[in-house]
C-alpha cells in the first residue's frame, strides 16, 4: 500500500518529518512517497494543478495525503473522497477540484471519528494530527464508513477558465514551474494562425524545449498536461518578465 504526500509544509522544520513519524507509527508497513512539499504556502490552486498532474501515474489504489490548509483549525472540513481507483484525504478547501474533475466518486466521508486522530491541545496541525493518521489507517484496510458520516459534495475552486473573444481562443498563465516556465490554462489547442504573448507572434508549437526562439517566448505541452510558455535553457519569467493571469491568445484559423 502506497501514501502519496503533497503539501506545502516544506522541508526546513520538521514538520515532513513528524507526519512521516505518525504514519509509520500506525501503519509500519505502509510506502510513504512524497509527491510534493514545495508548494507555495497556502497556495491551493498551485496544489491542485500539481495533484492533477501526477494522480494517475500511481498504482490503483494509493492513498493521496494532501493538506495545503490556511484554514486549518476553522470549520472546513477534513475529508476522505474515494474514487474508483483512489482515495484522497484533504482539507475540503477546494485543493480535489482538478484532481477529481474527471473521476467517478464513490463516497465522500466528512471525518469526525477521534478515535483516528492524535490526541491535541492546538488545531494548528492537522497534517499530523488528523490527515496522517486517517490515512494510515486507511492504508490497514479500516472502513469508510469508520471514520465519520458520509456527505453528498466537495468545495471546488474557481479555475480560470479558456473563453473565445473576437476570433481568439483566450487563455492566461496559472503557475511557473522552477524552470521559469509559465503553465497556462490551456489543455487544447485548435489549428491557429498564431499565438499571441503581449506583443510577441508564436507561429508553431514546440516538441522540445530545445526546438524554440531564443528571443522570444514558445510554447510547448508540458507535462502537467497543460501548454507551457517557455525559453529554451532560461525563464522565461524572468527574461519577459511574465506575471500569474498573463493572456495567451490563440488567433482561430477561420
Amino acid at each position: 500500500m502506497i501514501i502519496a504526500l503533497l503539501t506545502d509544509f516544506g522541508l526546513d522544520d520538521g514538520f515532513i518529518g513528524a507526519v512521516k513519524g505518525v504514519i509509520k507509527t500506525v501503519n509500519p508497513d505502509v510506502d510513504i512517497i512524497d509527491i510534493s512539499h514545495g508548494v507555495a504556502p497556502f497556495d491551493i490552486l498551485e496544489g491542485s494543478i500539481i495533484l492533477k498532474a501526477v494522480y494517475s501515474y500511481f498504482p490503483e489504489g494509493t492513498i493521496f495525503m494532501c493538506v495545503i490548509d490556511p484554514g486549518v483549525g476553522t470549520e472546513r472540513k477534513p475529508i476522505i473522497v474515494k474514487t474508483e481507483k483512489y482515495i484522497f484525504v484533504a482539507p475540503d478547501n477546494g485543493l480535489l477540484t482538478l484532481a477529481l474533475k474527471n473521476q467517478k466518486i464513490k463516497r465522500i466521508i466528512h471525518i469526525t471519528n477521534q478515535k483516528y486522530m492524535l490526541k491535541r491541545e492546538t488545531e494548528t496541525f492537522h497534517g499530523r494530527d488528523i490527515f496522517a493518521p486517517v490515512s494510515a489507517y486507511l492504508s490497514k484496510g479500516e472502513a469508510l464508513e469508520n471514520f465519520g458520516v458520509e456527505i453528498e459534495s466537495y468545495k471546488k475552486i474557481d479555475f480560470p477558465e479558456v473563453y473565445v473573444e473576437n476570433g481568439y481562443m483566450v487563455g492566461q498563465i496559472i503557475k511557473f514551474d522552477r524552470f521559469g516556465n509559465g503553465i497556462t490554462n490551456l489543455e487544447v489547442i485548435p489549428d491557429f494562425e498564431e499565438i499571441v504573448i503581449r506583443d510577441f507572434s508564436i507561429k508553431k508549437i514546440c516538441r522540445t524545449f530545445l526546438e524554440g526562439d531564443r528571443d522570444k517566448p514558445n510554447v510547448i505541452k508540458g507535462s502537467f498536461g497543460f501548454y507551457e510558455v517557455f525559453l529554451p535553457e532560461g525563464s522565461a519569467k524572468d527574461v519577459f518578465r511574465l506575471k500569474i493571469g498573463e493572456k495567451v491568445k490563440i488567433k482561430l484559423k477561420r
